[in-house]
Order: structure tokens, then C-alpha cells, then sequence
């Protein structure tokens, strides 16, 4: 039984992006406590990198008195790739300024804590496993399809690294050795598919290869093909837009193909997926499942739900916080 200690006890999760840094305190139940956010410099230096992170850490830990301070962990979602065992993080894309930046020691020296740090699928998919969608299940798959597609796997309750902690790298698992190149440089990976990028590029495809067929779609951007949105496709097709409705059921297909193939590998307990494109798709998770049966040899792949993420915008808080509970 927990005490009333125990139960208030606070974590700290922070959420390292492109554009953004967002951290707020997670209690030991996941629910979430105050939250701030500030701009991400990617292309600044190190330290203006470092900063973003510890103005807003210096924010929250204002409101604590120094002898609770130093009782409060901290966990950090940060860019891949990274090394989840020494908390350096590698050579990221999204955030250049950081290369072989030892983030954990860095936390540690500053704030006298341990810190936890991991990629944002992991930590989202550990959180959705203690918390979230996925409480009460002990192996999960978790997808965050948004302006990409990142993936993390649990365990047994852990999270799954691999040998180097580069595994679960979901989103770059191709279904088309001869579909478009990805920006990691494979060809027909999910994301290059599926991602809210790919279906935006794959309506900007379409309007160009039959503009009156695409009109419906156009007319959503205000006739600028350059401002299509994935969004949009779900818009249009509750519209009745048959042009709309083929690329959503093309994008459906691609789904079930890929989490067939999960399936097949791994045989998880549940399937969570997360980000904006699947709340987009969410109506459709029946249909996407019931698509997995041309595309899965599990005959028992309709035992495993496949299910909305609790956690929304603040999933990389919750994934920052859940990292400190293991």
C-alpha cells in the first residue's frame, strides 16, 4: 500500500524537441502537475541548447525549498540518436547543437540529481506502460505517428534497447523495397508512408497528377497545394471526397501491413499508438485490424487490442518522468 508520502511524491520530465523544450512535474501516478515550455534553439550552441532545458527546470524547482530539491529526479526525453546507459546524446538531426553532449552529467553537476535520459518513443511508450493505455499489460508496442513515426517497446515492464540502445527504430521498418526514399536514406520505410509528412506529400502527388480530382482537397488549402495538411485528408473524405477517401484507405492499408508485420515479430500484449495522425485515424482502428488478417500469418492477431495512447501533447513530460520509476 502506498503512504500519503509516497503518493505525493513528484518527478520531474522534460521534453527535448526541434523547436521546443517542455517540462512539468509527474506524479507517481502519472497525473500531471504544473508544465512550462520555452523555444529550442537547434542550430545554437550546446550550452544555449543546455539552457532552454534549465530555465526551465530552474522555473519549476523556484516554488520547492532547498531540501526538498534535491529529492526530485529528473527525466529527460531528448532527440536520438543517444546512449540511454551514459545519458550522452549522440548526433541527433533534429537538434545539431548537441553532439556527444553529455546531457545526464550535465543535469547531475548542475542540480546534484540523477538524471534519466532516452529517446521520446521509449520514454512515451514506458509511460503509456505504467500509466497509460497500457497499464496492466507487460509486453507493449507503442507508435507515436505524427510528423514522423517513432516506436518503443516494453518488456516485462523495461524498456527495450538492444545491444547499443538504437532497437525500436518501428518507424524505419520498410513494407517497400521500391516505395519512396526516407529521409534516413532506406526506401518505403512506414514513415515514408504513412507519416502526417508522406500523406501530405502523397495529396500534393495526387492534386498534381489530376488537379480536378484533387480539387476538394485544394480548396481546404486555399489552392495552395504547399499548405496541404494531413488533417485534411480525414476532412475532406467525412466530406464524401472520393479522392480523399482512397488516400485514407490507402494509408490504412499501409498500417496494417506494418503492425501485421509487428505482430508477427513480436506478438505484443496491446498496440498503443499515439501523435496526430493516429488520433486522425483513431474511427479507423477496427477497420485497420480487420485489414491485418491479409497481412499477419497470427491467426490470433485480433486478440491484441489495438488502442488509442492516454497520453496527448504532454507525452514526453509522462515519458521524462516514467524514466525515473525504473
Amino acid at each position: 500500500m502506498m503512504n500519503a508520502r509516497e503518493d505525493a511524491r513528484w518527478m520531474i520530465g522534460v521534453d527535448v524537441g526541434g523547436t521546443k523544450v517542455a517540462a512539468g512535474f509527474v506524479n507517481v501516478r502519472g497525473e500531471m502537475g504544473e508544465h512550462l515550455r520555452v523555444p529550442m534553439n537547434p542550430r545554437g550552441t550546446a550550452e544555449e541548447g543546455f539552457a532552454a532545458v534549465t530555465s526551465l527546470l530552474d522555473a519549476l524547482l523556484r516554488e520547492k525549498d532547498a531540501s526538498s530539491r534535491a529529492e526530485i529526479p529528473i527525466g529527460i526525453c531528448a532527440p536520438g540518436p543517444l546512449d540511454p546507459w551514459t545519458g550522452v546524446v549522440l548526433n541527433p538531426p533534429n537538434v545539431p547543437c548537441w553532439r556527444d553532449f553529455p546531457l545526464a552529467a550535465e543535469i547531475k553537476q548542475r542540480y546534484g540529481v540523477e538524471a534519466r535520459v532516452d529517446n521520446d518513443a521509449n520514454a512515451a511508450a514506458l509511460a503509456e506502460s505504467l500509466w497509460g493505455a497500457g497499464k496492466g499489460y507487460s509486453n507493449v508496442f507503442y507508435a507515436c505517428i505524427g510528423t514522423g513515426i517513432g516506436t518503443g517497446i516494453v518488456l516485462d515492464g523495461k524498456i527495450f534497447h538492444g545491444r547499443t540502445g538504437s532497437a525500436a527504430e518501428g518507424g524505419h521498418v520498410s513494407i517497400d523495397f521500391r516505395g519512396p526514399r526516407c529521409n534516413c536514406g532506406k526506401k518505403g520505410c512506414i514513415e515514408a508512408l504513412a507519416s502526417g509528412t508522406a500523406i501530405a506529400r502523397r495529396v500534393r502527388e495526387a492534386i498534381a497528377a489530376d488537379s480536378k480530382r484533387g480539387a476538394a482537397l485544394l480548396a481546404l488549402a486555399d489552392g495552395d497545394a504547399a499548405m496541404v495538411r494531413s488533417a485534411m485528408v480525414a476532412q475532406a473524405a467525412a466530406a464524401g471526397d472520393v479522392l480523399a477517401r482512397e488516400l485514407l484507405s490507402e494509408t490504412i492499408e499501409y498500417l496494417a501491413i506494418w503492425l501485421g508485420n509487428i505482430v508477427d515479430l513480436l506478438e505484443p500484449d496491446v498496440m498503443i499508438l499515439g501523435g496526430g495522425v493516429a488520433l486522425m485515424l483513431q474511427p479507423y482502428f477496427s477497420e485497420m485490424q480487420a485489414r491485418m488478417k491479409n497481412w499477419c500469418v497470427n491467426a490470433r492477431y485480433a486478440d491484441i487490442p489495438l488502442i488509442a495512447a492516454h497520453y496527448g501533447e504532454n507525452s514526453g513530460i509522462a515519458g521524462g518522468a516514467a524514466l525515473c520509476c525504473v
